[in-house]
């Protein structure tokens, strides 16, 4: 194919569709636009072996800085696009110049959701974990002994909390809900974490929001409790969730929901513009969902590149997911929503267990801790669309290799 491609966005899904389309011998001109300073890089670990000093940013990229040279990939980093003239074909930078385009791929991704102005929001001290720059204000703060409140319950919350007790700090969580994971996870996997965390010294106080964050000279100092308390603290964590960076897709008119809205090719209502990655919103299972990980962030845009080379291939996505917290690793497959009912199983070893979700009596999701044999077998049910045999879930000392058989 020939032509000018322009990705904006320089993140995961990004980098996997200027990669696999190169892979397939593509050879049109590819643009990549980034707003950071940095070339495309793995994201999940900055919050966790890239904050604990395990593992250095060069180790973090996905190629070396020759590569995209090599391979005549047009990397325009420390910009961003303000427009898409959709008409033209063309996208306005910052600077006011413009770039044009054949196709144009949004893989713009998501941000942080902030906490108000009005409540302490602006306040240093107040950070969350999306990207680099994160990281390295989280690195100044993280101290042993210091004092850290972590405002959210879900994943990015949990993972947070346990890097700071690795690093000895003093930790409380605070969650809104009834639950931690109440988002995302059933009860039996929540009560698995909290226990987890509970066990490391993190206070959590579930049901419990924040009603404003106190500043000493610019700086948080404390925080006000829904409950009634007040506590002290060092530094702040937010972890509330994220919202899909569609400005440039709503401001063009293209149809956006939760997310940009495509097909199963990855088209957007514009056939020339594609989307993919945590900005998207897919269609799946008669469902339109938004899908927030490494695995659909690659495995979508490899889909757009064989849909942009010339393959009518339609995108299935086959969700999984993971999260590391200590030395706990909790293995997600399928997606849990609208789960009526589950099974919890233990698995062979202490600290082991799996807890299986159906929706209208079939098998939809398993989370599976530190239980990877669980997982596999619920995803490659998954895969198949087989449905397990619940005697053999309801019985720990049952080989789940008998599931697949």
């Amino acid at each position: 194919m020939t032509g000018r491609l322009v990705i904006v966005g320089a993140g995961q899904a990004a980098f996997a569709l200027a990669s696999k389309l190169r892979a397939l011998k593509d050879e049109r001109t590819i643009t990549i636009i980034g707003s950071e300073d940095a070339y495309p890089y793995q994201r999940p670990p900055l919050s966790k072996k890239y904050l604990l000093g395990e593992m250095s940013f060069d180790r973090l990229m996905f190629r070396p800085e020759e590569w995209y040279a090599e391979n005549n990939v047009d990397t325009r980093l420390s910009t961003w696009v303000e427009e898409i003239d959709r008409a033209g074909k063309t996208v306005r930078m910052q600077d006011g110049s413009t770039l044009s385009y054949d196709r144009l791929v949004l893989a713009t991704g998501a941000a942080p959701r902030l906490l108000p102005a009005s409540i302490g929001g602006d306040l240093d001290g107040v950070l969350t974990v999306r990207d680099r720059r994160d990281a390295d204000r989280l690195t100044e703060e993280m101290k042993p002994g210091r004092r850290l409140l972590v405002i959210g319950g879900g994943y990015i919350g949990l993972e947070a909390a346990a890097v700071a007790r690795k690093l000895g700090l003093e930790v409380t969580l605070i969650e809104m809900a009834d639950r931690i994971l109440q988002r995302v996870a059933a009860k039996e996997t929540a009560d698995i974490m909290r226990g987890i965390h509970q066990a490391q010294g993190v206070s959590i106080r579930e049901k419990t929001g924040l009603v404003r964050l106190v500043g000493m000279d610019g700086r948080v100092a404390a925080a006000e409790l829904s409950d009634g308390s007040t506590i002290d603290v060092d530094f702040v964590i937010v972890g509330i969730g994220v919202t899909p960076n569609d400005r440039l897709a709503r401001e063009s008119g293209l149809d956006v929901g939760n997310g940009i809205v495509v097909d199963e090719y990855t088209r957007t209502s514009d056939p020339a513009i594609h989307a993919v990655g945590d900005c998207a919103l897919l269609p799946w299972r008669g469902q339109q969902v938004r899908i927030e990980s490494v695995q659909n962030a690659v495995d979508q845009a490899e889909a757009a590149a064989a849909v942009l080379a010339g393959t009518e291939a339609p995108y299935d996505a086959k969700p999984w997911f993971w999260s590391d917290q200590y030395d706990v690793k909790l293995q997600i497959a399928g997606f849990n929503l609208g789960y009526d009912e589950t099974i919890l199983r233990p698995g062979a070893r202490d600290g082991s267990w799996s807890i299986w979700y159906f929706r209208d009596g079939r098998f939809v999701a398993v989370d599976a801790v530190n239980d990877a044999k669980a997982y596999v077998a619920g995803k490659k049910l998954l895969d198949t669309a087989a449905q397990p045999d619940r005697t053999i879930l309801a019985d720990p000392s049952a080989d789940l290799k008998l599931l697949l058989s």
